[in-house]
């Protein structure tokens, strides 16, 4: 009884403690007016695009943001602030130009990625991939 009721107290704190830190909000973007305007090059349903944006993803995203962007990829848990749900209507109403600012400038625990995706046909693909996952 005793170690049933030690196991269950610290499942509670455990849990108590992952809830707190995902809880936190982040706080808000602050993005330069020229990366709010910017518009993406990819028209929509390029399915070349699609694919090398995927591929991006895999290789440069997925192991914080998970497979389908919700936020649980493997290293999400060593992360201090949730790395974010991509299929959300909020992350979603982003501008392109919002979405490639914090994808590639970054911020905090988000690493710049401007010297690992140099090509700006490969920003904006994926980019476009990230808008699929709605």
């Amino acid at each position: 009884m005793k170690k049933t009721l030690i196991y269950t107290v610290t499942c509670m704190i455990a849990f108590f403690f992952v809830t707190a830190v995902y809880s936190q909000d982040a706080k808000p973007w602050d993005i330069p007016a020229k990366y709010k305007a910017m518009k993406s090059t990819v028209k929509a349903g390029d399915a070349d695009a699609m694919a090398d944006g995927k591929m991006l993803w895999s290789k440069f995203c997925k192991s914080c943001h998970g497979s389908k962007g919700l936020g649980d990829g493997p290293k999400s848990a060593m992360l201090k602030t949730f790395p974010g749900d991509f299929s959300t209507a909020a992350f979603q109403k982003n501008t392109d130009g919002e979405i490639y600012y914090m994808s590639f400038i970054g911020r905090d625990e988000m690493p710049n990625f401007e010297k690992k995706v140099t090509s700006e046909a490969d920003r904006w693909a994926l980019v476009a991939y990230m808008r699929s996952m709605k």
